[in-house]
């Protein structure tokens, strides 16, 4: 049935979240990586209140993450993903995922809502670095800043640009597939409900049932996501 969709649709727009991720190895944002994080919240880490005021944690924090992005890579969905956009049957992708592995894999129409750990910048002026600079132990910019990963913190705004690509995105989109999200956090969940209030096909895959299932077309779960897009991919 999704093999079908794909081919009829005119504009396919994918959503993705951390369960996208999660099957490449990737630790959840949510899980505790490893033993330095048993008696701290990483969620609170993740935070501009901690950049400002808890800055050893948080770069600690922050190091553990960078560094996992290169002990992983993309998975065979990802790769799907990024061929299917070659042969014009993906438009572009919106991810909640901040680790760059949809365009390590190919995929170049990619808006990050919550920005991207494959960059640090500047807190002053903005100026970006290769994460590794972070990695190696370089915090601060040439003009005397802090660095810090070019991620959303909580307590920020979303970047307007993607933002604005992604309601671009969702508002062009006759097939709009989740792909690994709980839909969970908002603002990012408006967009597959703003699909299908536009008359878009809605498609979910998801391990577990999410708050929007009885608004899809297809809910696919208990089901990895490589695997799905391997018999779809088959079938084109």
């Amino acid at each position: 049935m999704l093999a079908k969709m794909l081919n009829e649709a005119k504009h396919t727009v994918i959503f993705s979240g951390a369960g996208m991720s999660t099957e490449s190895g990737l630790p959840d944002f949510r899980s505790k990586q490893t033993g330095l994080w048993e008696n701290v919240d990483p969620i609170r880490l993740a935070s501009l209140d901690a950049f400002m005021n808890n800055r050893e944690e948080f770069t600690q924090f922050y190091h553990t993450r960078l560094q996992a992005i290169h002990d992983y890579k993309p998975h065979d969905g990802h790769e799907i993903l990024g061929n299917w956009e070659k042969r014009g049957l993906v438009q572009s992708i919106i991810t909640q995922n901040v680790d760059g592995f949809h365009q390590q894999a190919g995929s170049e129409n990619v808006a990050e809502l919550h920005g991207t750990l494959r960059t640090v910048h500047c807190h002053s002026c903005e100026k970006r670095y290769p994460n590794r600079d972070f990695i190696n132990g370089i915090f601060k910019c040439e003009c005397g800043g802090d660095l810090r990963p070019s991620v959303v913190l909580f307590g920020e705004m979303l970047p307007d640009d993607e933002v604005r690509t992604a309601e671009l995105e969702t508002a062009s989109a006759d097939l709009f597939i989740v792909l690994g999200s709980s839909l969970s956090v908002s603002p990012a969940n408006f967009f597959p409900v703003e699909a299908k209030q536009n008359g878009a096909k809605l498609v979910i895959v998801n391990m577990e049932a999410t708050d929007y299932d009885n608004l899809a077309d297809l809910v696919i779960n208990e089901r990895k996501i490589g695997e799905v897009l391997q018999e779809v991919d088959a079938k084109l």
